[in-house]
């Protein structure tokens, strides 16, 4: 089992035409993804990699007679909510954002009316999830077979700010023998669509999640609300985390920010000393570096090392 993603989930990518989107088709092609067609105004009419092109979503959902289940966005930014408001508006229930520069107030609306219609929203500024063996959704792990070697089917779902760290991470827990249920980059701007907590819910719900795994950063209030949510309905499933950026709680780095727009450190509550201290009390286990995490997760299933 897993989470978000089977083997007869469908998709587009909105943007297809885009040398990044072309790429990224390709992949999701190469790894036996369901990509049912793309979007891109005034391309009517052409293919990628045999998949249709579409001028407007809507147009997509009259020809094929049925609405996707999801949709990879790669538009530019300056048109990213108006591709993703017309995703939602057709019907479409999980949208990945791989665009990363998106205006803050852009992304609110975004988030907004997908909570308002019952969609789900992967990023911005992501490389989407996937199911090993079963179906990649956006860049992660890029081409298939560096997917493939990388993400290995087993009992740990991986959730991380860092794309690349992602797939690190499980590369990690398939070199160990743990494997992965489903890894999910959740994006690394300050507002995104589905944080830690927003898909704890899912993963305590698919049997075949063992243990959890985070990578996590400076800024933002997603691990206090992991803490919270653990906390509140008693979580089955252990946890261990990576923080990364310890060095930022330096005072003279305070109020920038590394790698991510969402890393900026605005009070003592986003430093790295306080949400290591908050997870910790929450009974979730913080390790120093990522070559500990496939260990620990092993202590806590009670599997040899």
């Amino acid at each position: 089992m897993s989470i978000l993603l089977s083997r007869e989930f469908s998709f587009i990518v909105q943007g297809i035409t885009g040398r990044e989107a072309v790429n990224l088709t390709r992949e999701c092609l190469d790894y036996g993804s369901n990509v049912v067609g793309g979007v891109t105004p005034g391309r009517k009419g052409r293919e990628v990699h045999g998949v249709p092109v579409y001028d407007t979503v809507e147009q997509l959902v009259d020809a094929t007679a049925f609405v996707p289940d999801g949709s990879v966005v790669t538009v530019p930014p300056t048109f990213t909510k108006d591709a993703v408001l017309e995703a939602i508006e057709n019907g479409i229930g999980l949208i990945v954002i791989v665009t990363e520069r998106i205006p803050r107030r852009d992304v609110a609306q975004m988030v907004e009316l997908a909570e308002l219609r019952g969609a789900r929203i992967i990023g911005p500024n992501c490389l989407g999830l996937i199911v090993p063996g079963v179906c990649k959704m956006g860049g992660i792990g890029g081409p298939a077979r560096d997917a493939a070697k990388a993400y290995q089917p087993g009992p740990v779902g991986v959730m991380s700010r860092s794309g690349g760290m992602t797939t690190e991470i499980s590369s990690s827990l398939t070199q160990a023998g743990l494997g992965v249920s489903t890894a999910v980059s959740i994006g690394g701007d300050a507002i995104i669509g589905s944080t830690y907590a927003e898909l704890m819910g899912l993963f305590e719900a698919d049997a075949e999640t063992e243990a959890i795994v985070i990578y996590t950063e400076p800024g933002g209030r997603m691990e206090a609300q992991l803490a919270e949510w653990v906390a509140e309905h008693d979580s089955r499933l252990p946890i261990v985390a990576f923080m990364a950026g310890k060095f930022m709680d330096d005072e003279e780095m305070k109020g920038m920010s590394f790698g991510h727009a969402g890393t900026i450190v605005e009070g003592k509550q986003d430093t790295t000393t306080e949400k290591i201290a908050r997870l910790e009390a929450a009974g979730i286990r913080v390790v120093e570096r990522i070559d500990e995490i496939p260990d620990a997760v092993k202590q806590h299933l009670g599997a040899p090392k």
